[in-house]
């Protein structure tokens, strides 16, 4: 074989080998995000259908596909899951990279057409700790993590709620929230809790720079979910000023992560106890 035939030769081997080294190595990104979406019982086909829409509406929105843009590689991971009790988790749209609008498009598209189910239960927890292995087992390899809570009531799954938070954070996974503030009771006759914004706000968010935005309504959800995924692929530090607990009730509102006691198991002793959401 001639010095020539053997440097091609060479070269393509070694290019070979490259290409299957950057094949199987974790894509980086600017956000690994899951979004975890509550469909228990408390929230009827109506308002799960609202808040499935509000969701596929915010992420082909055109400020969340600049924020995206915008980043410093300008792509981002994002996965959908549902859940409601401890047995009741659904992944409607699995990890996918979106880098612009029609990657966006064909992600919003497959969550648009899934079918809505609701379930009894609401386990918080359980929602939280499925997302850590998806973090560790996926293709991409973000500057940052987050999941990304929705829902209407307290955890009151078998798992607890500190504990499962506790595993995030200690991951270096953020938890923000978008708690849904809820007057109607379930079917069963369970009641809302009235402050659930201050219970995810105490209880469910942590980590690096946790926010929750709140809803008051359903029929807010939409406007809500917006401004939180821009806030979250931007990695824009929420405003201070926002973050009061006073702050008056009317439109999606944002609180920061307060550190403040707080009875975190109310969600369990309540479903025994109280017959409370």
């Amino acid at each position: 074989m001639s010095q020539r035939i053997l440097a091609v030769a060479t070269a393509a081997v070694l290019l070979a080998c490259g290409s299957a080294g950057v094949a199987g190595a974790a894509q980086p990104v600017d956000l690994e995000l899951a979004l975890a979406v509550d469909v228990s019982s408390s929230i009827d086909a109506e308002e799960a259908q609202l808040q499935r829409n509000g969701y596929v509406a915010a992420l082909g929105h055109p400020e969340v596909i600049r924020a995206i843009e915008g980043g410093l590689l300008g792509r981002v991971a994002i996965m959908y899951y549902e859940w409601a009790g401890d047995d009741h988790l659904k992944v409607i749209a699995p990890w996918t990279l979106i880098d612009g609008v029609e990657s966006m498009r064909l992600f919003a598209q497959t969550i648009a057409i899934a079918p809505v189910h609701t379930a009894p239960r609401t386990s918080i927890a359980n929602a939280i700790e499925f997302a850590l292995p998806q973090f560790r087992d996926n293709a991409y390899e973000g500057t940052r993590q987050v999941i990304d809570i929705s829902g209407d009531g307290p955890n009151n799954g078998r798992a607890e709620i500190l504990e499962a938070r506790g595993k995030a954070i200690a991951a270096g996974i953020t938890i923000n929230g978008l708690p849904i503030v809820n007057g109607r009771g379930d079917p069963a006759g369970y009641l809302p809790l009235p402050d659930v914004d201050l219970y995810y706000r105490d209880c469910v968010i942590g980590g690096p720079g946790a926010f929750l935005v709140v809803a008051d309504s359903f029929k807010e959800f939409g406007l809500a979910i917006r401004r939180k995924l821009i806030t979250e692929i931007a990695g824009m530090p929420p405003a201070p000023a926002m973050a009061a607990a006073e702050d008056v009730r009317a439109g999606p509102r944002l609180l920061l992560a307060a550190g403040l006691p707080r009875a975190c198991d109310f969600g369990p002793m309540t479903w025994q106890d109280l017959r409370v959401y």
